[in-house]
This record gives structure tokens, C-alpha cells and sequence, in this order.
């Protein structure tokens, strides 16, 4: 059972007396509805209630909405909900992960990047001012995975990099800040992702480590958060084979599953042998590296059981909470692990100070997007963006040498044509017409289609100028490569809008070629032929302003690489 008096609770008689006396108060229903953190996606006054008096919700993240509207979504889960709600973001990179008008400040392989650790201290410092400013309470971070397999893409851009001492130096400096402004944090993905190239979100990740491995790697980062008073742990739909065999000999391979249903890897590994005091929440329930592991009505009440505290979004609602109760009735959850439960979350909710709860004034909401926010993701841009190579010693760029530009600006394709052109195409012309480049950006075929759908765009997209027209015309190319996705593919890489393309770099023997990713970091496996490479981190126009100051020579490049870019090619360090 939980010592709420010992880390990272530090609960007072008062405070616990709270907590047992608001267990004591609740209703079954109301205690079941504790073990489940909802996707709010409707904030209309009837689902509101609905969450709030017939689910009796213990936590809330949320999806879409503008500042105004999240705000009063947050602060009425809190005013109205008998035990006032752990309220999460994801603010992995700055207050954009609370809401779509916060700032970004740095992902987490930008802040690796940087040679100071007041980068990652500016961004969590962001985060944390923009999203109390709505109401959160609880972060869904810092992510503590280790990147070793430069296949991985669904945490490339999310995790501080490799190197592990550094994974826990930005660990810890996120958590000190986020604790400095009263807010909580969920480390994740234990027992960790980065190892392997699949995607918990389509599949039951594998964190194949060995024993040994783990506890040099993984083991140690969590093992400090934890010792240095980490609130609470998200766990992946991630299996670890070496330890589950370790602590369940004989276990059979049909039988290993992801962290979240394996109490040998929570209640063994983690709280046994790491010594955690805290609350365990489950990754996102509805992927598939769950719901390919367990039946939903054996899972739903099996996560639990297995050791987790809260489960983290609803399939539908009615169907959960009946598997839940049937769980309990059946004996898959213990009392006392239910219990233990319920009192890990009114626990953390008391060293919120939620047990005396203070609504964030609505004035506050000035703060996100404000100027100073701005100016530390200027700063966090000037230290990360990072020159990975430039072996035909093409920089710094001269626009009153090199002033005709082509500019082919590589994409994925958008999730409908009515989103529109992607904005940082914009910005980036508009930053490199200031420096006094010409530039020549050549339609996509997204953008044909947006202007008019037609088969015969794929055919349009295929012409091209002679070789000497192309010289004649333009001084030197940029080739920018933004590509995103989330969730759809265990791989994220290079696809250019059609096949036999101009945008494929035919043209790197012609002209002077500069390549810059706006997003992952391993593209050098899909472009080698590139002399000059460039990680920017982000699309946004601090990072887009400081990665044209930088290709022309008025700010020097001061990021660090982490090894994983060359991804084991030697033509790509060429």
C-alpha cells in the first residue's frame, strides 16, 4: 500500500485526512469513475455534466478548443466535479502541447541538441506557465525514452536523444521547473521506447534490452527521476522480455505482455526494485499495443490489477465502467489494489493542493503566446538548430552571389486538401526574400490539387527544365524536408508528393544543394546525397528566422548532432 507521508507525496495529516474522508464520502460509482482519465473533445455544458456527475471522471485531457474555451472547460471540471480533477497536457515542447495558442519552445531533440540545459529549463518553464493559465495541473512528461535505433520515429523528435546522462540531465531540469510552478509529472514511456522501430500506437512495442542493458539504460534514468521525487509514471504498451523472464521464470512467450497488463514489470520491477511511491498511469488505451494484448473487457479491469492506478481515455464510456465493476466483482481487482489506487490519485490530487482548490484567475490567460514566450523559443532556435554536415563547404550562403534560389519544399501530404499550403512554406520564403534571395518555389502536387483537382496533375508534376536551363535560371537549391505523421505508420520517412518528381534531388550534381529537415532527425537515410544538412526542429518562424540567419552566416550553428543521424550509412556522412 502507498506511504502518502513519504516521497514523492510528503502528505501532512491534514491532507490525508482529506483523503481518507473524501474516500470515505464517495459512492462506488464515483470511486470507480476516480480510475479513468477522459479525451475530452466536446466541451458543450451537457457533456461537461455528463463527465462530471454520471462518470465522476478523476482526470481529463482534452483535444481541440480555443484558449477561452479550454480554459473554461478546465476550471469547470475542477469547480464542479465532487473530487476536482487531475487535469494533463501533453507539454512536451512548450505550452502548444495545452493549447493550439501556446508557445513552442524546443522539442525534446531540440533541447538535446542544445549545449545548455537552459533550454530545456526555458521550455518546461513555458509549458508550465501557459497550461496552469488554463487550469492543468499534471504533465505527460518529461520523456525520459532513449533513442538507440534511429528507425524509431513515434519519439525521434519527442525524446532528448542517445545519450543517457543526458536523457537525465533534461529529465530532471523539465521535472525541477514543472515542480517549481505546482504542477505534476508523468514520466514516459517505462519500461521505455526508442530500442526498436515499431509504434505502440499500431502495435505491442518491444523493449528488447537486455537485463543488464535496462538497468545501465532505462533502469538508471528512472531510478534518478524517481529518487529526485517523480510524481507519477505514464507506461507503454511496451513489453521487456528480459526482465519479465528474469522475474517470472518460465513464463511462456504467448504469455509476456505490454508494461501495462505485466505486475511482474510494475509491481516487481518498478515499485519493488526502483522503489516507487507514486501514480502509474496507463498510456492511451485505445492503442493497438493494448487491444492486441487483452480482450477490451479483460484489459479495461487488468491494467488495474496489474498495478497500473488510472486508465488513461475511454473506449465508450458506459461499456468501460461495467468492465471495470465487473472486474472488481469478480475479484480481478483486489480490494486492496483498488484501494491502494484510490488513494495514489486522491493522494496526488491532495499534493496539488487540489483538497484546497484555487481557480486560476482568467486574466492569467495573457500569458500564453505573450512576447516573452516568444523570445525564449528565439533563443531555444539560435541554440539547437544544428549543422550536420557541409562537406562541399557550400555555407555560409550569399544572396549577392547566390541570389536565385529553387526552392523545393517536400511534404507530407496533408490529412485533407482543405487544410490548405503548410504555413512554414510561407514563412520560409518570406524570411529567405528578406535576406535578399529570389526565390522560385515550385508547386507540389498537394498544392496542384489544392488548386484544382485533375489527373493530369501527376503528369504535371513530372516536367522539368533542360540541365542548362536550370543553371542558367537558379544559383542554388534548397531542399526542405518537412515531414510529420503520427500514429499511422511504424516508419516515418522521405516520400516525395509523386513519383519521377522534380523534388526527388536529381539536381544535387547540378547546383549548389542544401538540405534542411523541419522535423525528424534521421533523413539522411533517405537523402545521403546531400552535402550539406541541416536539422532545424521545428516549422515555426522563430526556428524558420534563426535557420536563415544561420545559412547566411549572421549567426553561427551551435547545435550538437547525436550520432544516430548518420544511420549506420557511411555514404551519409559523405
Amino acid at each position: 500500500m502507498v506511504d502518502l507521508k513519504a516521497k514523492p507525496f510528503y502528505l501532512n495529516d491534514e491532507q490525508i485526512k482529506w483523503v481518507e474522508d473524501t474516500i470515505a464520502s464517495l459512492t462506488m460509482d464515483e470511486k470507480i469513475g476516480q480510475l479513468f482519465i477522459n479525451l475530452t473533445t466536446r466541451r458543450d455544458p451537457e457533456t461537461l455534466d455528463t463527465l462530471i456527475n454520471k462518470y465522476h471522471i478523476g482526470g481529463v485531457r482534452w483535444q481541440g478548443g480555443t484558449l477561452e474555451e479550454v480554459y473554461e472547460q478546465n476550471t469547470t471540471f475542477l469547480r464542479d466535479s465532487k473530487v476536482p480533477t487531475l487535469i494533463a497536457s501533453n507539454c512536451e515542447a512548450g505550452g502548444s502541447g495545452a493549447v493550439r495558442e501556446g508557445t513552442l519552445v524546443a522539442t525534446g531533440a531540440a533541447c538535446g541538441a542544445s549545449q545548455t540545459l537552459e533550454t530545456v529549463r526555458d521550455m518546461a518553464r513555458v509549458s508550465a506557465k501557459e497550461a496552469t493559465a488554463v487550469g492543468c495541473n499534471w504533465t505527460f512528461a518529461p520523456i525520459c525514452d532513449i533513442i538507440s535505433n534511429w528507425r524509431n520515429t513515434i519519439v525521434n523528435t519527442r525524446a532528448f536523444g542517445s545519450d543517457v546522462e543526458k536523457v537525465l540531465a533534461c529529465s530532471k531540469a523539465y521535472m525541477e521547473e514543472m515542480h517549481k510552478a505546482g504542477m505534476a509529472c508523468a514520466a514516459k514511456h517505462f519500461p521505455g521506447d526508442g530500442s526498436e522501430e515499431r509504434d505502440q500506437h499500431l502495435v505491442m512495442g518491444c523493449n528488447d534490452l537486455s537485463v543488464e542493458e535496462w538497468d545501465r539504460t532505462f533502469g538508471h534514468v528512472y531510478k534518478e527521476l524517481i529518487d529526485a521525487g517523480l510524481d507519477s509514471i505514464m507506461i507503454g504498451h511496451i513489453c521487456q522480455p528480459a526482465y519479465s523472464r528474469k522475474l517470472r521464470p518460465g513464463i511462456k512467450d504467448e504469455e509476456i505482455m505490454p508494461a501495462t497488463l505485466a505486475p511482474e514489470l510494475l509491481q516487481d520491477l518498478l515499485r519493488g526494485q526502483l522503489g516507487f511511491n507514486g501514480l502509474i498511469v496507463t498510456d492511451a488505451s485505445h492503442m493497438a499495443g493494448l487491444t492486441v494484448s487483452a480482450s477490451r473487457r479483460k484489459a479495461v479491469p487488468g491494467v488495474i490489477a496489474a498495478g497500473c492506478d488510472m486508465l488513461l481515455f475511454f473506449n465508450d464510456p458506459e461499456e468501460d465502467i461495467q468492465y471495470m465493476k465487473e472486474g472488481l466483482a469478480d475479484g480481478t481487482i483486489s480490494e486492496e489494489r483498488f484501494s491502494d489506487a484510490l488513494h495514489r490519485i486522491l493522494g496526488l490530487k491532495a499534493r496539488l493542493g487540489l483538497n484546497r482548490l484555487v481557480l486560476p484567475e482568467k486574466a492569467g490567460l495573457s500569458v500564453v503566446g505573450c512576447p516573452a514566450h516568444h523570445e525564449a523559443a528565439a533563443r531555444a532556435a539560435d541554440e539547437c538548430i544544428t549543422l550536420v554536415k557541409d562537406t562541399q563547404k557550400a555555407l555560409p550562403l550569399d544572396p549577392a552571389k547566390q541570389k536565385r534560389v529553387l526552392l523545393y519544399y517536400i511534404e507530407s501530404a496533408p490529412a485533407s486538401m482543405l487544410d490548405g499550403v503548410d504555413p512554414a512554406k510561407k514563412l520560409l520564403v518570406e524570411e529567405l526574400e528578406k535576406a535578399g534571395f529570389e526565390v522560385d518555389a515550385p508547386a507540389d502536387f498537394y498544392e496542384l490539387e489544392m488548386q484544382g483537382p485533375s489527373p493530369m496533375n501527376r503528369f504535371r508534376m513530372m516536367g522539368k527544365k533542360s540541365m542548362e536551363q536550370v543553371k542558367r535560371d537558379y544559383d542554388l537549391c534548397l531542399a526542405v524536408l518537412h515531414m510529420r505523421g503520427y500514429a499511422q505508420t511504424n516508419n516515418n520517412r522521405v516520400v516525395y508528393s509523386t513519383g519521377h518528381s522534380p523534388e526527388v534531388p536529381w539536381y544535387v550534381t547540378e547546383l549548389p544543394t542544401v538540405c534542411v529537415s523541419l522535423n525528424y532527425t534521421n533523413h539522411l537515410i533517405d537523402v545521403p546525397m546531400m552535402k550539406t544538412f541541416i536539422n532545424a526542429y521545428a516549422p515555426t518562424k522563430e526556428y524558420i528566422h534563426a535557420l536563415v540567419q544561420k545559412l547566411t552566416g549572421q549567426s553561427p550553428f551551435k547545435g550538437l548532432h547525436d550520432e544516430l543521424v548518420w544511420c549506420d550509412r557511411w555514404e551519409a556522412r559523405l
